[in-house]
């Protein structure tokens, strides 16, 4: 008991969602919270996007919504590994041939305030996983309000000219990673930014879908 005490103190591994003390292959999510998680299945992009491939599994519901609101807003960071493996398992349904991870950007002073980016810190562990590096010269040059509770047409004119590449992309196909797909405006607003940048193909994976 001394033993175990000693080890909950020092190195505990525990669900987020519940608190549940958790082993390998478990580790962030145990398997109850893990099979209550609301799941969605792909939905494709439409023809008129500038997206390969479009994959949240799952929906934005409780807990997850909580969880994504509790590590951006509140840095409870411990969620980002949680989510990562989500991420990462997820990843699978993406097509082959991703060799770039981009994050979508944060404007420098939403960074500085927030003290991190959630779509970096999520993203790291699925570029490993897939063995390709992440974008670093791709930057939100606008401070845009947050896109929560805006109509479709305003999500698109608040993100008009937002992105910006620094040099060139010789990348074939990159992967955008965010926390949360709503009407898809980032991502697909994001997606023609680099390919006209340069890259061929775009794909994007985010932990949750909204609406």
């Amino acid at each position: 008991m001394l033993l175990r005490a000693f080890d909950d103190a020092v190195m505990p591994l525990r669900c987020v969602f519940c608190g549940a003390r958790t082993r390998e292959p478990e580790k962030h999510v145990c398997s109850g919270c893990d099979a209550d998680l609301p799941r969605i299945a792909s939905q494709p992009p439409p023809a008129s996007s500038p997206l390969e491939a479009e994959v949240a599994p799952l929906a934005y519901e409780f807990p997850v919504d909580a969880a994504i609101k509790a590590l951006k807003f509140q840095r409870k960071l411990f969620y980002a590994p949680a989510f990562s493996g989500i991420l990462c398992a997820a990843s699978r349904m993406l097509p082959d041939g991703i060799d770039a991870v981009l994050p979508v950007p944060l404007h420098w002073r939403r960074r500085w305030f927030r003290g991190f980016n959630q779509a970096h810190e999520i993203a790291k562990p699925v570029a490993k996983k897939l063995g390709v590096p992440i974008l670093g010269n791709v930057r939100r040059k606008r401070s845009t309000t947050f896109q929560s509770g805006l109509s479709a047409s305003e999500r698109a004119n608040n993100l008009r000219s937002a992105f910006a590449v620094r040099g060139k992309l010789s990348c074939e196909h990159v992967l955008i990673v965010d926390d949360v797909i709503t009407t898809g405006t980032t991502v697909r607003q994001l997606a023609r930014v680099v390919k006209k940048a340069g890259a061929n193909k775009v794909s994007a994976l985010a932990i949750a879908r909204a609406g």
